[in-house]
């Protein structure tokens, strides 16, 4: 993607293009979307290996594991496991509060776009869904974000009556991750089925309205560390708007709020939002340089 001279929406951008930026120099530079696939990758790679080649490095699945010995487990599925069972063994209080922590530090729901599975089937998903839409073949379905909270509690609910781990059984990234670890199985069938209804019905439905997982994270996320930071370089241009996953958490960009701003004299803010996954999309395209990464500790430092 060239920011710098081009207007880089999802309309006019190749979706193998989004993989490379233009830095002002012309030279070319992993895009965060680049970076994010390779973590991803990366992840479920040792987690393959660790099973088949006894690699110990990062063992189990995004529901529970061990990196180097040290447990991680999924907080929602605790939360789960405590309604069900009423009980919480140790480890997992362990592993729990070290997910929390790091989470804390490196933004919540960047769980979504830098270690889900899914995250990619449901990128390449979003592209055909925009393409649909595009050619007037399909109708674009927008819903309010806020449902995520009426499923959150409604999977805990089911675990509490039924004593099951009900969400377990249909969560697409619990699936896929049980797959690269341990092999095919007939579930897969339920994730297709899924990205089929991202694509003709609802762009990222399962993410943006369903997945208690990234809700769960996201509730982290506003109190965490890294954050994306806007600041008043930034022209309303409103491309970043355009390629956000979750583009209510970038309120801030709109013309509308321009004169408030300056009112306000405010220079910098920091996108809070529960909904943002830190994916970097609005970074790659921002061709005024309003929004980057920012660590907000470290003045403490």
């Amino acid at each position: 993607m060239d920011k710098y001279n081009n207007r880089e929406t999802i309309k006019n951008t190749t979706f193998w293009s989004t993989f490379w930026d233009v830095k002002p120099d012309g030279k070319k530079k992993f895009s965060y979307r680049m970076k994010r696939w390779i973590l991803v990758i990366a992840i479920h790679l040792f987690f393959f290996l660790s099973f088949f080649i006894d690699l110990q490095m990062l063992e189990g699945t995004l529901n529970g594991s061990r990196f180097l010995g040290f447990h991680m487990i999924d907080p929602f599925a605790t939360l789960e496991v405590w309604l069900a069972t009423y009980h919480i063994p140790i480890n997992v209080i362990i592993g729990t509060a070290t997910i929390v922590l790091l989470y804390m530090l490196v933004g919540g729901r960047s769980y979504c776009a830098w270690v889900c599975p899914y995250g990619i089937l449901s990128e390449y998903g979003e592209k055909l869904h925009n393409m649909l839409v595009a050619k007037k073949i399909i109708k674009n379905r927008k819903f309010d974000h806020r449902v995520k909270y009426i499923f959150w509690v409604g999977f805990l609910a089911m675990a509490f009556v039924s004593g099951y781990i009900v969400f377990e059984t249909i969560s697409v990234v619990g699936i896929l991750s049980r797959m690269m670890a341990y092999g095919w199985t007939v579930s897969l069938l339920w994730v297709a089925m899924v990205f089929v209804i991202e694509v003709f019905f609802s762009r990222r439905a399962w993410c943006s309205y369903v997945c208690p997982i990234g809700t769960s994270y996201g509730m982290i996320g506003k109190v965490s560390a890294l954050r994306i930071e806007w600041n008043d370089n930034c022209n309303s241009c409103m491309v970043c708007h355009d390629v956000c996953f979750e583009n209510q958490v970038l309120e801030i960009t709109k013309a509308k709020y321009r004169k408030q701003i300056d009112e306000d004299e405010i220079k910098t803010e920091y996108i809070t939002g529960a909904d943002c996954t830190l994916c970097g999309r609005c970074v790659d395209v921002c061709h005024a340089d309003a929004l980057k990464f920012d660590f907000r500790l470290k003045s403490l430092v």
